[in-house]
């Protein structure tokens, strides 16, 4: 959980207040497109802390399309954001639309809201291009008193771009995530140590590492967890790190 700066916090808690009586009466309302845009640009600025004349441009033309929002930093591109009515469920085809736009302005983190719902996503560049739901929120539903609905607000804020916190956020919700704890199970050092548990109960029990490894495999995890884009994914990136380890151990060794 981030820690919100002393002077963000109030920004935060009123523009919850106020936007949340917005949201309701332009919900009773059942306003299009165009006006659920406007009020997000409202929120932008008046919640989220970016200056609208400056730093929030609509229409954001991408290859002969256009994207309803995108957020830029000293002309660097930070966000796009796809806006749909606020009577309009956010679906699938809605999704792939924002993360299409995301992907061929080459930025890294796009939003798709009708206001009230907020979905945020990581576009992950590989072959081919993935995306993660980071997360996602009810803005009807964010209660001003708790810490933890307000740094669903900070992590998209102007004041926690230059920190990193949205990919931190990203980071650890991905080393909870059933891949990557799939393929941590299987790693040699997790292994022996349940190997060793095993031998403490079972009284000396002999256990090799491969057999294991293999009941784990075919009898403990599901297949969907150690198989397809995510668990490659994950098990490149735990790889990736041991590796980086063992390097790391040598380096000191031979200091």
């Amino acid at each position: 959980m981030a820690a919100i700066p002393t002077k963000v916090q109030p920004r935060l808690v009123t523009g919850v207040k106020k936007f949340q009586s917005v949201l309701n009466v332009a919900k009773s309302k059942d306003i299009n497109e165009s006006d659920t845009v406007v009020i997000v640009t409202d929120m932008l600025h008046e919640v989220f802390g970016f200056d609208k004349y400056v730093e929030v441009t609509s229409e954001y033309s991408i290859k002969k399309t256009f994207c309803d929002l995108a957020i830029k930093i000293e002309e660097k591109l930070k966000f796009l954001i796809e806006v749909k009515a606020i009577g309009l469920d956010l679906k699938d085809d809605h999704i792939k639309q924002a993360v299409d736009y995301g992907s061929n302005s080459g930025v890294d983190w796009v939003i798709l809201t009708n206001g009230i719902k907020w979905k945020v996503y990581k576009i992950n560049y590989g072959r081919p291009i993935s995306n993660d739901l980071v997360y996602e929120f009810d803005f009807l539903t964010l209660s001003p008193k708790k810490e933890n609905d307000l740094n669903l607000l900070f992590y998209v804020s102007k004041e926690s771009l230059g920190k990193s916190l949205l990919e931190d956020f990203h980071l650890q919700k991905q080393s909870l995530n059933k891949f990557f704890i799939g393929q941590i199970l299987l790693t040699d050092s997790v292994l022996d140590a349940i190997r060793k548990t095993i031998r403490k109960i079972s009284a000396g029990s002999k256990i090799e590492l491969d057999d294991l490894k293999e009941v784990i495999t075919n009898e403990v995890l599901k297949r969907e967890i150690l198989e397809g884009e995510k668990a490659d994914e994950a098990k490149k990136k735990i790889t990736k790190f041991l590796k980086s380890q063992i390097k790391k151990a040598v380096k000191e060794e031979s200091e």
